[in-house]
């Protein structure tokens, strides 16, 4: 079974930074999509940031300029920078793979907690 798993989240000072790891198992290398997601409470779960195999990017407006995605295709694994945090940045974060089109081919992990909080 695929699974995946997040690293890296805790509590940090607004303007600090954070570095979120996520690792994928269970499959087959060469994912199509990985990206992150974050929720708060009374909220649906809003995409951050993702990356394609092809390189192409995409950032919600509320992190560019402030977090960095990266990943490795040939390890399907992902890495989330985050810098100048700020208190609404504070969310569960969410690991998404995406292998293919199929909604079946889809993961995702299990959550890893930032609190950005003086």
């Amino acid at each position: 079974q695929v699974q995946l798993v997040e690293s890296g989240g805790g509590l940090v000072q607004p303007g600090g930074s954070l570095r979120l790891s996520c690792a994928a198992s269970g499959s087959r290398f060469g994912f199509r999509v990985m990206g992150w997601y974050r929720q708060v409470p009374g909220k649906q779960r809003e995409m951050v940031a993702r990356i394609s195999s092809g390189g192409s990017l995409f950032y919600a407006d509320s992190v560019k300029g402030r977090f960095t995605i990266s990943g490795d295709a040939a390890k399907n694994t992902a890495t989330l920078q985050m810098n100048s945090l700020k208190p609404e940045d504070t969310a569960v974060y969410y690991c998404h793979l995406q292998m293919t089109s199929d909604p079946a081919d889809v993961y995702w992990g299990q959550g890893t907690q930032v609190t950005v909080s003086s």
